[in-house]
């Protein structure tokens, strides 16, 4: 059964009725089994990311009997050895296997599911990055589950809120299936500390028939682009540039007011679409979501699908020459004018204050 109920955005000029949908499932809920947690990793081979991290928080706050870490790579003793670290992990399993290297979701799921048939964990969660994204539905089909994304808070074992309407309406979301396959949005939890835990190792085999599975499988290509600037979904100041801009070489403004900020550079999907950045940067519900302390929106009019992505941002600053922008609507400070004459002049008191 799937409850589904709709409230307001805090942030959102889109007002949307309550209501409330009903499903009914054949699967029988299984009111015996303990609540246990699996939480896949994503990491670089080096380090958990943010957003395991923050998963690790939505896992804790199940409040079950144990959350356990899964991770899949090639050459991942650190990243282990760093979930270890994580308090209230009980064990953290690894499998090591030139098959995981490029983390394709065909040659993951197999482990997956195959831990999960020796376990019988009651939730399977992982980050909602492109990770999550890609992999999760697999998992859940092969589960014969539905899969539940998303999510920003969790209710209790069975009930999740997530957002829906491009973030104008939050929905809570009741599942019966006995396992719940749950991606999480990493900019909804804090990030669960790496301290003094004491997990236990358990190391995996791969699972069996990769050989075989990854002969069907060409790997391509992967393009990654290397910055010494933060990264956009975990830095505490995004510097954000629009289609106003009007071309690569003036998006340069937003590079050299980032880095004079110490900041991450995100974009409209406008600037991606007309070629000023690359599409890694975009900000919005088909790009990344970010949450920083300090989001600068410059040249950005507002668009339902940007606002989507950034609107949880602590403080939103906006620089636009149009005052009935859509972006001033959410912004805490607004600033009516000619971006190419603001943000130099913004540079220049920066400069002077540090100074």
């Amino acid at each position: 059964m799937i409850s589904t109920r709709l409230a307001p955005s805090l942030r959102s000029s889109v007002a949307v009725q309550s209501q409330s949908f009903l499903y009914r499932s054949q699967r029988p809920l299984s009111s015996h089994r303990f609540l246990s947690s699996l939480v896949v990793a994503e990491h670089d081979h080096k380090s958990l990311t943010g957003g395991t991290l923050a998963t690790l928080t939505a896992a804790f706050a199940l409040k079950g009997e144990a959350v356990d870490v899964l991770v899949l790579g090639k050459d991942v003793q650190s990243v282990a050895a760093q979930a270890q670290k994580v308090n209230g992990v009980k064990r953290v399993f690894v499998s090591s296997s030139p098959h995981y290297e490029q983390f394709v979701a065909d040659l993951l799921t197999p482990s997956i599911v195959q831990l999960q048939n020796q376990e019988k964990y009651t939730h399977i969660l992982a980050p909602a990055s492109n990770f999550g994204k890609n992999l999760f539905p697999r998992v859940a089909a092969l589960l014969d589950v539905s899969a539940i994304s998303d999510i920003v808070q969790v209710v209790d074992g069975s009930q999740f809120k997530r957002p829906i309407y491009a973030g104008n309406a939050i929905a809570t979301v009741k599942s019966l299936d006995p396992i719940k396959v749950i991606t999480v949005r990493g900019t909804s939890f804090d990030k669960a500390p790496v301290s003094n835990g004491s997990a236990e190792i358990v190391n995996l085999q791969p699972a069996s028939g990769l050989d075989e599975l990854s002969g069907k499988i060409t790997w391509v290509s992967k393009e990654v682009t290397k910055s010494e600037r933060p990264e956009l979904t975990s830095a505490n100041i995004v510097v954000s540039g629009g289609r106003a801009l009007k071309s690569a070489e003036n998006f340069k403004i937003i590079y050299d007011l980032a880095d004079q900020l110490k900041a991450a550079v995100g974009a409209s999907r406008a600037a991606v679409d007309a070629g000023y950045c690359s599409n890694d940067l975009q900000v919005g519900q088909t790009g990344k979501i970010v949450a920083p302390q300090l989001y600068f929106a410059i040249g950005i009019s507002g668009a339902i699908q940007h606002l989507a992505g950034m609107k949880d941002s602590k403080v939103i600053v906006a620089i636009n020459k149009a005052e009935d922008a859509p972006i001033f609507q959410v912004a805490d400070y607004g600033l009516v004018g000619d971006l190419f004459n603001v943000v130099p002049e913004l540079k220049e008191k920066l400069a002077s204050k540090k100074a």
